[in-house]
């Protein structure tokens, strides 16, 4: 009984059941465009079906009783429809992810998602010219808690989370060149930590979790053996 109230305790404590920053990480993908060198392409993906319901409900999409009074989250299949159908849904991409290069802003256009909770959704920036390297800036979700952080990766294994301090960074494209090898492996050390941050409370219960289950195996099958 001891250890069920433990394990009860740690899953209210570590994963609790509404959307919050420290769960699994929303994602950006970066890449160049293979026909077309003046465009940049990014994907972002939520890290939950709750944070779009959230966002839904703070877009003025959904209503706010989708929000429980403990804070736990009713997710509906319908929210991600209403919410990639939505133009709110497009402003505010537009606004939390941009693009620049040469210090000009590039225009963004959303492509309208078939599949928000599965694949993400595409936004095209097209810029004045070529790029060779362009600054991209990520705020999704931070209006909502500023903890969110977004895990990036670009072209030729480029890497970066998103986060409070850090929304804004330069990524190289084509055959402009990457940072020096040893700026690399500490940005690459520095974004494990980030992750593991965010997903190791999961881990945690997990692991917990399948212990507990072992010990219940082994215990039956000690009171099974004869006497």
């Amino acid at each position: 009984m001891i250890a069920v109230a433990f394990t009860l305790t740690l899953l209210a404590t570590a994963v609790p059941a509404q959307a919050h920053p420290y769960g699994y990480p929303q994602t950006v993908t970066i890449a160049a465009d293979a026909t077309r060198p003046e465009v940049v392409h990014l994907r972002w993906k939520a890290g939950g079906v709750d944070e779009l319901t959230l966002l839904g409900v703070e877009l003025g999409l959904l209503p706010q009783d989708r929000v429980l009074l403990d804070g736990a989250i009713s997710f509906q299949a319908s929210d991600a429809t209403i919410l990639a159908s939505s133009t709110p849904f497009t402003n505010y991409l537009l606004k939390q992810m941009t693009v620049s290069s040469d210090g000009h802003a590039c225009a963004g256009a959303v492509d309208p998602p078939s599949d928000l909770v599965g694949s993400g959704v595409d936004v095209d920036y097209t810029c004045a010219g070529p790029v060779g390297a362009a600054r991209v800036e990520v705020r999704m979700l931070s209006d909502l808690d500023p903890a969110y952080q977004t895990v990036a990766t670009g072209p030729r294994g480029q890497r970066q989370v998103y986060g409070p301090g850090r929304y804004a960074h330069d990524w190289a494209f084509g055959d402009a060149p990457l940072p020096s090898e040893a700026s690399v492996a500490d940005h690459d050390r520095a974004t494990a930590w980030k992750v593991a941050g965010s997903v190791g409370p999961l881990l945690l219960v997990a692991a917990v979790v399948s212990l507990l289950r072992r010990q219940v195996r082994r215990r039956r099958a000690a009171r099974a053996l004869p006497s």
